[in-house]
């Protein structure tokens, strides 16, 4: 190893009680409902969420009826020709909600230490939903697990990863391992992860970290681990790699894109084209400010949710406006470093099982990948893997934290690692840690943003390479940042300003910045394992106190 039913495209009413399938404990879930609250309530929804009823477009699908879709429909379309109708009263008649209300995460009590206050919001962010009220565009899952906190109240696919670890390292081995069997019944379910347990997610997945995750977890039970989750490692890759046999030279088919010379790489899709359910006021908007069919715009946007990066000046063909998004058009980098790990993860898997052939195709396949992201994806004269413009033959010449993926993954030679790293410590490392791009479009996956699961690739990525001071030089800075947001406003949040050191909440993108957070906990406990001055300080660290450094 290197370091580290099919459903959409034909929805059709709701679930059945289902089963988990694997080997691990079947466990009975209730009833889900995956069709989208967009299809379900047509002309209904797309009228609420172009009011701007909520201010936060994300809270309409959370949202639970009163009636079933066609019921409130019909109440619909008799009431809104009459005089004197209210669209908010009428949804405020027929909706109650969101539920779940999402974790009411509180600050820090006066004195409470910082890592005893990340101790006290397992129990808060930990979340149940065996059964759910129906007709909810939440998904049923038969096993406990944490959501990242605020406004995202369901699990998360890449997010999770990082707060494993977390778990992981306090103590709460049983609850990660839950989560590990969470996704393994969505893949079992729905032949992918979803990006979160909703029905508007359903239609893509997010960075596919499942096989990360079963190594974190076989860390501490053992090989067979691998064995127990094979049917769902699979899986996971002909999701990924449907349409493989399908697309020819130069096209695309789903996911899978395969170059002139015949080398088949990934990128991130949508099975729709359509406004995202959660973002859809803010989608309308931005495909109005595009000359392409509005629908292709929507697919691009969809694409770029399934990144984990939306939105990025990354995915975007002039770097700073997000109707030119061109996500479908792009390689990257991280992606295919997952796969790599994913199909390296089957290989194991495989030979375990005692499959020997299967062990060595997968194998193959890994080590064919590994040549074509050194090969398409390196950009010289910038020292960094970036994204690569599959149509035109050239990477985008983006300078972006992406680049730290095929470190992390040991996918990148020893040359072209020395120089990623020289890139990092002259260019992407700020104040505050690892800086996300170089571009401040305002956009909140660009600088001056920093986040968590960024932060701990680039440490791991360069510790695998002997670049042990600069790694410990990224942890210090973030770990810093972290405290003295703790400090002065007792409470830990998703994202932060490393252009500062004073702990200064991130920003930018569709939403106010969010307090919780799961991966931002988990990557501070996990980077406190590794350094034990960082934890050191982290553990000392109090509310109200004057902000102080690590160094």
């Amino acid at each position: 190893m290197r370091g580290h039913v099919r459903l959409i495209g034909a929805f059709t009413g709701f679930g059945v009680w289902a089963m988990l399938a694997t080997g691990i404990r079947a466990q009975t879930v209730g009833p889900d409902y995956p069709v989208p609250p967009s299809i379900e309530y047509g002309d209904l929804y797309r009228d609420v969420e172009l009011a701007a009823i909520f201010a936060d477009s994300k809270t309409f699908p959370d949202l639970i009826p009163a009636a079933s879709p066609a019921a409130i429909l019909l109440d619909y379309d008799a009431a809104k020709g009459t005089p004197g109708f209210d669209l908010a009263s009428f949804v405020n008649q027929h909706f109650s909600g969101p539920t779940p209300p999402g974790p009411a995460v509180d600050p820090a009590a006066s004195g409470q230490r910082l890592f005893d206050y990340v101790e006290s919001l397992w129990p808060v962010l930990r979340q149940s939903a065996m059964s759910v009220p129906p007709y909810s565009t939440l998904l049923p899952l038969p096993y406990p697990y944490v959501v990242p906190g605020g406004r995202f109240r369901e699990v998360y696919y890449w997010d999770s990863y990082f707060t494993m670890l977390g778990l992981e390292e306090d103590g709460q081995h049983a609850l990660a391992a839950d989560m590990l069997k969470d996704f393994a019944y969505e893949i079992d379910r729905y032949d992918h992860v979803p990006n979160g347990n909703r029905s508007y997610y359903l239609s893509r997945s997010q960075p596919p970290f499942f096989a990360l995750m079963v190594e974190l977890i076989a860390r501490r039970d053992g090989d067979v681990t691998y064995v127990t989750y094979l049917p769902e490692l699979q899986a996971e890759y002909d999701y990924w790699m449907r349409g493989e046999n399908e697309v020819r030279r130069g096209g695309a088919v789903r996911h899978v894109v395969r170059l002139l010379d015949g080398t088949v790489l990934n990128r991130y899709w949508d099975e729709r084209r359509a406004p995202r359910d959660e973002s859809y006021r803010e989608d309308v908007q931005t495909a109005s400010q595009s000359s392409r069919p509005a629908s292709e715009v929507w697919r691009n946007l969809r694409a770029a949710a399934e990144s984990g990066w939306d939105f990025s000046s990354r995915w975007l063909a002039d770097g700073k406006s997000l109707s030119t998004v061109q996500t479908l058009a792009l390689l990257p980098p991280d992606l295919n470093s997952l796969l790599v790990h994913l199909e390296e993860t089957l290989s194991q898997a495989y030979r375990l099982k005692g499959d020997a052939g299967l062990a060595a195709a997968y194998a193959q396949r890994a080590k064919r990948r590994v040549d074509a992201i050194q090969r398409v994806m390196w950009d010289a004269e910038d020292g960094v893997f970036t994204d690569y413009l599959w149509r035109e033959g050239k990477t985008t010449r983006t300078v972006t934290a992406a680049t730290v993926v095929p470190l992390f993954l040991m996918v990148s030679p020893a040359e072209q690692a020395q120089r990623v790293a020289s890139t990092i410590r002259t260019r992407l490392l700020d104040a505050g840690g690892l800086a996300t791009t170089l571009i401040d479009s305002g956009q909140q996956w660009d600088a001056p943003n920093g986040w968590a699961p960024l932060q701990w690739l680039a440490v791991i990525g360069l510790r695998n390479y002997g670049f042990t001071k600069l790694a410990k030089e990224i942890a210090t800075r973030w770990v810093t940042e972290n405290i003295a947001g703790y400090q002065r406003e007792a409470k830990l949040v998703e994202k932060y300003n490393v252009v500062t050191t004073g702990g200064e909440e991130g920003g930018g993108g569709e939403y106010a910045t969010q307090i919780g957070f799961g991966w931002t906990n988990g990557v501070l406990l996990a980077l406190g394992s590794l350094y034990p001055d960082l934890k050191a300080a982290a553990e000392a660290a109090t509310p109200n106190q004057p902000v102080t450094s690590v160094r």
